[in-house]
């Protein structure tokens, strides 16, 4: 049976309030307080579609063995590098072998939906456990609607033959240039047409009639839907396309609007990620994916746990509501401020030493003494134990999973940070080693000497005059004990 064998998602920490970016366009526009209710998903500075992409799909594959999977796919509209795989960043920092394949998909907002759909199909050709990724970062220009609407997240799906969560019973694609908004090469934003044509021309049309023919392959009647789970930002859409299919109203599912925001080509994913938490046995779901023309793929749960980690719901509690417009402007490269002399050191990679040590750069692998025991960061030829200094005694001891506590810590406003003070300082695992790194989304209160923590991976440093980014891990709170506290509070 191929389907979805787990389900995974991430969403930033930070959640902008709308109402603090339409107060700020008060003046200009003041038709945006139509859209000034709930927060959307804010990534911080040192988070972008690859680094989302990375948690959302650990989350997926906690306590799963990571060897299954045959192949990464990352479908994004935003993604960092144009001529570098980006997906290949995600499998070096997930350690996965290097008979992994990988592929990156773009160019519309039913990527996610269509880098699923090829999934499946591949895993039905035998081609082994896919594991499909679609994470956005967009930027929207400041006092547009897009600018309140969008969100920032991530979600991840495994799907394979096997015991599934949800069974593929089949899926139909359709391509027209329906050109409802396009960026061009170069330009950081989109250019968008008239709302009112997009939805009488574009969903009305064209979205129904590929659920229709998708509904038909699969020999399942539209009343027979349960959940209806399309990511179209305008409101009533959703409800509009599904009364146009056949679909019950009630099966028509949430989008997250005013707590996430339109996570682009996420958005298909997230919320079906989303809904096969509550999923029964022998529901049906079908998924939409919009954008050049439709993508649809029909589903029966069988009633299997979906999720292991935290998945959509556990991510949504783990939040902080920012208020700081300017903050957001800052972070994305919209509001030029001072930074400083002490930010204009040079930040170039050596990428012979980064190829070398892509291990330990990008997955977090140190070692362990296989005669002592020792662990340490980084792996050495000579083991650090105290009383015996064995060499060639090394062996691979991945990190990146292991929990952690602080040992020393300092905030430090001298050294240049986009989000000053810069935190860091030693940490010490649980099963051993210790490691020097940064901090990441911590209030002062939360860097005490003890406190457990978590690594993640994020965004290191920018090489601006190369225009290269940098990866490494940094620690954070332990994220999975105040997700699951704020889960159980509510």
């Amino acid at each position: 049976m191929v389907g979805i064998i787990a389900v995974g998602a991430y969403v930033p920490r930070l959640r902008l309030q709308r109402q603090a970016v339409a107060a700020a366009h008060a003046w200009f526009a003041p038709g945006l307080r139509g859209l000034a209710k709930g927060e959307r998903a804010m990534s911080s500075w040192d988070e972008d579609a690859i680094t989302m992409a990375v948690e959302a799909a650990r989350d997926c594959l906690t306590d799963l063995d990571r060897g299954r999977v045959k192949k990464i796919v990352l479908a994004s509209t935003s993604l960092p590098f144009v001529d570098r795989q980006n997906a290949g960043i995600v499998k070096e920092a997930l350690n996965l072998g290097d008979d992994v394949g990988s592929l990156d998909v773009g160019g519309s907002l039913r990527a996610g939906a269509s880098a699923l759909l090829d999934a499946l199909y591949a895993a039905k050709g035998g081609a082994g456990e896919v594991l499909c990724l679609a994470s956005e970062k967009r930027k929207a220009t400041p006092a547009s609607e897009q600018e309140l609407i969008n969100g920032e997240a991530a979600a991840a799906i495994l799907v394979g033959d096997g015991e599934v969560a949800a069974e593929f019973l089949g899926g139909h694609s359709t391509s027209v240039d329906f050109v409802d908004h396009y960026r061009s090469d170069g330009q950081d934003f989109d250019y968008g047409w008239e709302q009112r044509w997009i939805r009488d021309e574009g969903y009305s049309k064209i979205a129904p009639a590929a659920i229709k023919a998708a509904l038909a392959k699969v020999g399942v009647f539209a009343d027979a839907v349960d959940r209806f789970i399309m990511a179209a930002p305008l409101k009533g859409v959703n409800d509009a396309v599904a009364k146009a299919c056949g679909v019950k109203p009630e099966a028509v599912m949430e989008p997250l609007a005013e707590v996430l925001g339109d996570v682009g080509c996420a958005q298909p994913l997230m919320l079906l990620a989303h809904a096969l938490d509550s999923a029964k046995a022998g529901q049906t779901l079908v998924v939409v994916g919009f954008g050049s023309g439709c993508d649809v793929l029909v589903f029966r749960a069988t009633g299997k746990p979906a999720r292991n980690g935290l998945g959509v719901a556990g991510w949504l509690a783990r939040r902080k509501a920012e208020p700081n417009y300017f903050k957001y402007l800052a972070w994305n490269g919209l509001l030029p401020i001072e930074k400083g002399m002490r930010a204009e050191a040079d930040q170039k990679t050596a990428m012979t030493a980064l190829y070398r040590s892509r291990k330990a750069v990008f997955g977090l692998v140190g070692g362990k003494c296989s005669k002592t025991g020792t662990v340490q960061f980084p792996k050495t030829d000579v083991s650090v134990a105290q009383n015996d200094r064995a060499v060639g005694t090394q062996e691979d001891y991945p990190l990146a999973d292991r929990k952690a506590a602080i040992l020393t810590y300092t905030a430090d406003r001298l050294t240049y940070s986009m989000d000053p003070p810069l935190y860091y300082g030693a940490i010490e695992f649980d099963e051993g080693g210790r490691l020097f790194c940064e901090f990441a989304d911590v209030d002062a209160d939360d860097v005490v000497v003890g406190a457990s923590m978590r690594m993640m991976f994020r965004i290191k440093a920018v090489d601006e005059m190369r225009d290269f980014t940098k990866y490494f891990w940094k620690a954070v709170p332990d994220y999975r004990a105040a997700a699951t506290s704020a889960l159980a509070a509510e």
